[in-house]
């Protein structure tokens, strides 16, 4: 497990475009192991694109990450697999593995060439679909299955994986509410028990509220704001960022802050249909 006193990921000056399009510009962020962050924006502000900069599926066009004090860039496929796992917004299998086929290839990293799953692999696999509550559909095929179920399997594989950080893209997105918030109080416990590392794309502000030490937000390609989530999520923030009003007030049953806002139309006011 990673030292307490040593950073998950350093990100330096990052900068990232795709053709000429800028998205990302002058991204600084120390991510601490053990911590689950929240990564928030409206529509085109980059939150996708840093998840799979920092994942290693793009590669910076400036600056530097380094995730384990290693550069991203001089792992191996196999060696990120290990340490990383990223669960899509969108989940897609197109060929009909069965349930339990798709979350066990979360072990491929581990294996040796051409081995096969060994005993506490096959123990693993079955105490993680219990966990997310699919092991009653193992046998069934996965194109088979609704978008709320397909992203119980993407969780499930991603923690069979083990790895010491996960990166979620909006992972409940198609999830009603009780699933999603079962599924944020298992990775919680791994955040608490294991040190695992998780940063979110989270469009769900309160969702957000109740699941992340801290919290990230992106305006147009940068980091506006960061920081813990009881002291950053306030209403101007909110306002800014989001071009709405809001309040943050301290909920009792929830025990998190909660953001409650409107839209306040203006005279010619039109949406801003600008997508990254």
């Amino acid at each position: 497990m990673t030292a307490p006193s040593e950073a998950a990921w350093r990100v330096e000056d990052v900068a990232f475009s795709y053709g000429r399009q800028p998205v990302l510009r002058g991204i600084d962020l120390q991510l601490a192991p053990g911590r689950c962050y929240g990564v928030l924006g409206p529509n085109g502000s980059g939150k996708t694109t840093l998840l799979d900069l920092l994942c290693g599926l793009l590669p910076p066009a400036q600056g530097a990450i380094r995730f384990r004090g290693r550069d991203l860039g001089r792992y191996s496929g196999r060696d990120r697999a290990r340490l990383l796992a990223m669960v899509p917004q969108d989940f897609v299998i197109r060929f009909g593995f069965t349930v339990r086929e798709v979350v066990a290839m979360g072990r491929h990293p581990h294996l040796h060439r051409f081995a096969s799953l060994g005993e506490a692999d096959h123990r693993l696999v079955d105490g993680v679909m219990a966990e997310l509550g699919i092991a009653g559909l193992g046998n069934r095929p996965v194109t088979r299955l609704s978008g709320g179920e397909k992203q119980r399997v993407a969780v499930a594989r991603a923690l069979v994986q083990q790895p010491r950080a996960l990166l979620l893209d909006e992972a409940t997105s198609n999830l009603d509410i009780y699933h999603s918030l079962a599924i944020l109080a298992v990775i919680r416990n791994r955040v608490r028990r294991q040190g695992l590392t998780v940063v979110a794309a989270i469009h769900d502000l309160n969702l957000a509220a109740s699941f992340c030490d801290e919290l990230i937000f992106l305006k147009q390609g940068r980091i506006v704001c960061q920081g813990p989530t009881d002291r950053v999520l306030e209403a101007a923030l909110i306002d800014d960022v989001y071009g709405v009003s809001s309040r943050v007030r301290q909920d009792d049953f929830s025990g998190c802050r909660q953001v409650s806002f409107r839209l306040e139309m203006q005279e010619n006011n039109t949406l801003n249909n600008e997508e990254h």
